[in-house]
Order: C-alpha cells, then structure tokens, then sequence
C-alpha cells in the first residue's frame, strides 16, 4: 500500500504547482525544473568524491535516449550519450547506495530509490531529488520494497512487486492503483509525448500485458506469450508494444489501440534472457539485447503513424507497409516448421556473453548506443 508523501524537512514542502519547461509559472515555487547542459557544481555540500572505484547497481536511459544514469553503491551519475561525457556526479559516500535513478528528460529532478549492501535511502522509498538544491525535497513511502519507477513530465509511476502507483507530477496525488501478477524485475512503461498517456505492464495471468489508455479510459488486456513475460518496451507515442517472454526466441510488436499483433521477428532457437527492447524514434528498427552476447537489430514493417486513423487492422499482413519484404518461405508455413519462416534480425554486434546490457538508437542516423553493467 502506499503511504503519503513527506517532505524531508520541516523547512520545505512540495509546492503545488510544478514548473515545467514547456509553461512557466508567475508564482514563486520551492522548486523549478530546468534543463541541464553543463555541469552544475559537482558534490556541492555532499560527501568528498571517495577515491576508491564504485560498483555498478543501476543503468537507465532517460526519455529521449539522449542521456544516461547510473546508480552506483556510493551515489549517482549523469552522462550525455553523444557526445558521450559525464554531465555531473552525487557522491554520498560508502554508505551511500543507489539501487535505481530515473531522469525526467534533462532537467534537475530526477527519482532516487536506495540500493546495494548500504542504500542512502530505504528500498520502500522513492526519494524526488532536485539537484539545483543537492537534496531531496520529497518522499513517496511504501510497504514493500520499489522494483521500478518511470516519470513523465504530468506523472509518477512506482512499481511494487503486485503492484503499480500512479501520481499526479503536479500535487504528487495519486490517480491510479494496478494490481499485477509478480513482478520482481519493476516492468513497466509509460509514453512520453504530449498525447495523452499510455501505460503498460504485466497482467494478472502469465503472459499477459495491461494496456492502459487514460485519454479514453480504457484497458486493454493483451496474450503476447504462453511464458511469462521478461520484457516490454514502447514507442514514444505509445501505438507500438514489443514484447519478450522469458524464452527469448521470439520478440512481437503489437498495437496498444487494438491489441492486434503486427510483426514478430525471432532472435535464435535456443533460451535466452531478454536484458531489454527499444524502438528507434522513428519505429522503422528494433534493438533486442539479450544475455547471449549479442544486440539484434531487427526492420520494422509497421507505420505507427497510421495506426491511430485506422484500427480495423487485425492481422499482421495488413499492417505490413513492406508485403514484398515477407521471407520468401511465409508460403510455407503450414509445412514447414515455424522456424523457417521467421523474420531474422537485420544487424547483430556481438559482445561478453552473460553481462547485461541495455541498448537504445542514438540521436543520429543509423547508431545504436549500448551500455554494460560492467560500466562499459
């Protein structure tokens, strides 16, 4: 269950109105929010910057996949991704675990949440962090330990284990509570544009995700696989959903408006652990990273564009914008086993099998942009 949020001193409270870049406000908040570009003042009025090396325990992209976080068992850092560079660092000592971080694009507030053998934090809090004041400003506490948190500009979502929290930005309200089936690695994603809001997790019954569509307020239940589900990823608009199951063969992409499943590419034959999925911004490609060492690049065949004017589409071959690009066996396959017509990845880059990474597209053409837990 949550608990209601605290501000972490008795001086400061969480305004009521949030100053977002996009809208400015004439009033005069305990906070704002603003981009960052250079760095800010490094480890201002905290702990001196330990010399020893720090473990990793956390990497994630922001929205727009221009920056990165990483949590590590003595604070966090901020990097640009092109070009690549530390934008700044919070230094909080040996005891001083960040088990996850989340960006709100690149602005000063980001979500904190301890990790590690000694967490700054406790792991059933999410700590909001504004980092032209180097503190945190506010809590949202729980029962039981945080699994994930993603932000929007208008919204907080917490992922518990069977359960997810949704929070208005503004007032830090909450707005909606989702039961799940067990949930343990925090899956859970949210789009980012400006269109009104789409979230996405698992379902009450294995293989299922929950679409839901807040502008029209509806759900969306949707079998992507018979296992259980391992990852899941958006595009920014929301219209596109790519999925994975703990068998790790087969990735689908299906559209969130009607459920329908569009496209399915396979990675390989044998198991394997699907670290994560991303789209690029354009939806034309595909990223699937994967503990077998090796990042897929699979091309799309489905305008997400159109798919919010025509939602009669019901099979995967009329939303194919490319027919001709089918594999020449599909004729096939009711003799042929499965395998044979499946649609194989386009690029593969190859790396230490058995670390995980995450991958996302980079702002230019045509670059794909990896991260490794062993901080590479």
């Amino acid at each position: 269950m949550a608990q209601t949020l605290q501000p972490t001193s008795s001086s400061s409270s969480v305004p009521q109105n949030l100053v977002l870049p996009e809208s400015e406000s004439e009033t005069d908040p305990a906070y704002s929010i603003s981009a960052f570009d250079e760095p800010q003042n490094p480890n201002q009025n905290l702990i001196s910057t330990p010399t020893q090396t720090p473990t990793l325990l956390h990497l994630s992209f922001n929205q727009d996949y221009g920056c990165f976080a990483v949590g590590t068992d003595m604070g966090f850092r901020i990097y640009n991704c092109d070009p690549f560079r530390e934008i700044f660092r919070r230094d909080f000592g040996m005891r001083g675990g960040i088990g996850l971080v989340q960006m709100l694009f690149r602005c000063n507030i980001l979500a904190l949440v301890g990790g590690g053998a000694c967490p700054q934090y406790p792991i059933n809090k999410v700590m909001i962090w504004d980092d032209h004041q180097s503190r945190c400003i506010g809590e949202l506490s729980f029962r039981s330990e945080v699994k994930g948190v993603r932000l929007r500009r208008d919204r907080i979502v917490v992922v518990l284990v069977q359960k997810i929290f949704v929070y208005n930005f503004a007032d830090l309200k909450l707005l909606h509570q989702i039961e799940t089936i067990a949930n343990p690695k925090g899956l859970c994603e949210v789009s980012h544009v400006s269109s009104p809001v789409v979230l996405v997790c698992p379902g009450l019954q294995k293989g299922q995700v929950r679409v839901e569509h807040y502008g029209s307020k509806r759900t969306k239940f949707i079998m992507a696989h018979d296992s259980r589900i391992a990852c899941f990823s958006l595009t920014q608009d929301g219209r596109l959903l790519a999925t994975a199951s703990s068998k790790g063969t087969l990735v689908r992409i299906y559209n969130t408006l009607d459920g329908s499943l569009l496209q399915e590419v396979r990675r390989g034959a044998d198991r394997a652990e699907i670290y994560s999925l991303a789209f690029s911004s354009t939806a034309q490609w595909l990223a699937v990273s994967s503990d077998k060492g090796t990042v897929h690049v699979f091309s799309l065949k489905v305008d997400s564009g159109l798919l919010a004017n025509d939602l009669s589409r019901t099979t995967p071959d009329s939303s194919l914008s490319n027919p001709s690009a089918i594999p020449s066996l599909s004729f096939m396959k009711g003799v042929l086993p499965k395998y044979f017509s499946s649609e194989w990845s386009v690029a593969q880059f190859h790396l230490q099998e058995g670390l995980q990474h995450i991958v996302a597209f980079g702002h230019q053409k045509n670059v794909v942009v990896i991260l490794g837990m062993d901080g590479r």
